[in-house]
């Protein structure tokens, strides 16, 4: 074993929020600023943790809006990228959302896992391809605002995944970019996931190992599992 990886794998494809970096809290404040009012108009009890778990993490932004809502008995339009900023529409609630993530981050900054950055590290000695693979549009400014774009070669991002066409999370398809951006076939390839939607798409995808990252709780470990998690982690260091 290598890093705590099978010998055949040559690749490592990680998912940015909740994996390498916390931004995943970001989201969930971001997600939670621009739902709960449109909720709240509804009537209806706000946006919480368990329903970003369940509903939004790990997906393309407009599916997430269309999932939670959804879940709710919602079903606003589609919209299109021309809506008024407070419209009701998936599109419109998608763009205030970004826009409320990039505030966040530019106030607040992104903090970055210690043992991921050392993962990341261990991961460029040893030889892997080192890939990222999120399905947040704002991959590319996290990665150069917290340094780690030094560390990473390849990115699927949520950009990538709109102007390709590619199916969301759980789906495979982003995954399966990156391996082909890393010149590795999915057997040979690792995974690494927070998102119970990101360790089914490794899983569907066929990939020689894939990596659950916890770190909410013991039910969110074992839902890692059972979503085709070949090992649960707490931190990439817990690998070294």
């Amino acid at each position: 074993m290598v890093l705590g990886l099978p010998d055949t794998i040559q690749a490592c494809l990680f998912d940015l929020d909740g994996v390498l970096t916390d931004t995943a809290s970001v989201h969930r404040a971001a997600w939670a600023a621009v739902f709960d009012p449109v909720l709240a108009a509804h009537g209806q009890k706000p946006f919480s943790d368990d329903d970003y778990n369940e509903y939004v993490d790990g997906k393309p932004r407009l599916d997430g809006v269309r999932d939670y809502l959804a879940s709710r008995g919602l079903h606003p339009p589609e919209g299109s990228d021309d809506d008024p900023e407070d419209a009701e529409t998936v599109r419109a609630i998608a763009a205030r959302k970004n826009a409320e993530v990039l505030r966040r981050i530019r106030e607040e900054g992104v903090r970055v896992y210690p043992g991921s950055r050392r993962y990341l590290e261990a991961a460029m000695d040893a030889g892997l391809r080192r890939v990222v693979v999120s399905s947040s549009a704002n991959t590319e400014e996290v990665l150069r605002v917290t340094g780690l774009d030094e560390l990473i070669e390849h990115r699927v991002d949520g950009v990538t995944i709109e102007k390709q066409g590619l199916a969301g999370k759980p789906a495979p398809d982003s995954f399966l970019a990156g391996a082909r951006l890393a010149g590795t076939e999915p057997a040979h390839a690792a995974v690494f996931e927070d998102a119970t939607a990101g360790v089914e798409a490794g899983h569907r995808g066929g990939f020689g190992y894939v990596v659950g990252v916890n770190r909410i709780d013991q039910a969110h470990a074992r839902a890692l599992a059972e979503h085709g998690a070949h090992v649960v982690v707490d931190d990439l260091a817990d690998l070294l």
